[in-house]
């Protein structure tokens, strides 16, 4: 997935996967609560909330736990951006690894978009 002489894909796959980890902490925070309640499962949703005591605090600093995910998130699209046509290796089997990342580096930074969005929309929006 490194093209020859810089390693900017990997680094843009590293942060799509980094960005994508904080922004399903935005959905632990927010849109989990929501859901457990939502679907009538506000016991079992306090039975995990006393199993994982951390919950409350991510909760308790949403505004922190968004502002790191929308920063993460700008950061991977900004690699993404550069990373966009970054020369692939010259071998065909190096060159169909280094566009197969590509594309899978994208598309796990639109999903993490996405769950961001998802869960802004339950804590800021919905409640």
């Amino acid at each position: 997935m490194r093209s020859a002489g810089t390693d900017v894909p990997a680094r843009a796959t590293l942060a799509a996967w980094l960005s994508l980890f904080t922004a399903s902490g935005t959905l632990v925070c927010c849109a989990l609560p929501a859901l457990f309640v939502a679907l009538g499962l506000g016991a079992a949703f306090a039975g995990l909330v006393n199993a994982a005591p951390q919950l409350i605090w991510l909760s308790e600093h949403k505004a922190g736990v968004f502002g790191l995910g929308a920063a993460m998130l700008s950061l991977a699209g900004w690699m993404q951006w550069r990373a966009r046509f970054a020369p692939c290796p010259a071998d065909p089997a190096l060159a169909a690894a280094c566009a197969a990342g590509r594309r899978w580096s994208r598309r796990v930074y639109w999903f993490a978009v996405v769950v961001y969005a998802v869960g802004a929309a339950f804590s800021f929006l919905a409640g």
